[in-house]
């Protein structure tokens, strides 16, 4: 791939061609974030999908083939993720982040929500809230609940029963502990 772009229009592309292989990604990860009121800095764009491995071992070949730069970190049996796509070049990195076989349930609930959009072209589409708040439970550690509190201070009419909804559904532990960090 030659020329400069941006990542955001890097993602874009990579997104529709994910849709023609049959994936359908959503904006996850800092961009996400931004989308809900809470900015942090990133240099790269993150799209999580369901899909099965073979799946993302075809779009590593398109992109290459396109000419794009990729990298494929394949799982091993204690990966919390069922692969990660690294496509990087003159616009930073975007990251294709696979819960197919992991923790599919929340892509397809935030994909069942039908999302909004990030661009004009509809191919960038913004996890829901409740299921932001899911991914970020799902990832665990620190800086996950550091999100979560964030991101429900500057959402302060989000609701709450939602959240707890979809995270019950995922059975994720942990939401109490972080509302309970604002005083719910």
């Amino acid at each position: 791939m030659s020329g400069k772009h941006d990542s955001l229009s890097v993602a874009e592309q990579v997104a529709a061609i994910m849709q023609k292989l049959g994936m359908e990604p959503v904006v996850i990860g800092a961009l996400a974030l931004a989308t809900h009121h809470y900015i942090r800095f990133t240099q790269y764009v993150d799209l999580g999908v369901d899909a099965d491995l073979q799946l993302i071992r075809d779009l590593q070949k398109r992109l290459n083939a396109d000419g794009f730069r990729t990298a494929l970190h394949e799982p091993d049996m204690d990966d919390p993720l069922g692969g990660v796509l690294n496509i990087s070049g003159d616009f930073g990195l975007v990251q294709v982040l696979n819960f197919g076989g992991r923790f599919p349930v929340v892509i397809q609930d935030a994909l069942a929500a039908k999302p909004p959009t990030l661009t004009e072209s509809g191919t960038l589409r913004i996890v829901p809230l409740a299921q932001l708040v899911a991914l970020k439970l799902y990832a665990g550690g620190l800086k996950s609940k550091v999100d979560i509190v964030e991101l429900l201070r500057r959402n302060p009419d989000a609701d709450l029963s939602a959240i707890r909804k979809v995270c019950d559904q995922c059975r994720l532990k942990g939401l109490e502990e972080v509302l309970a960090e604002l005083g719910d």
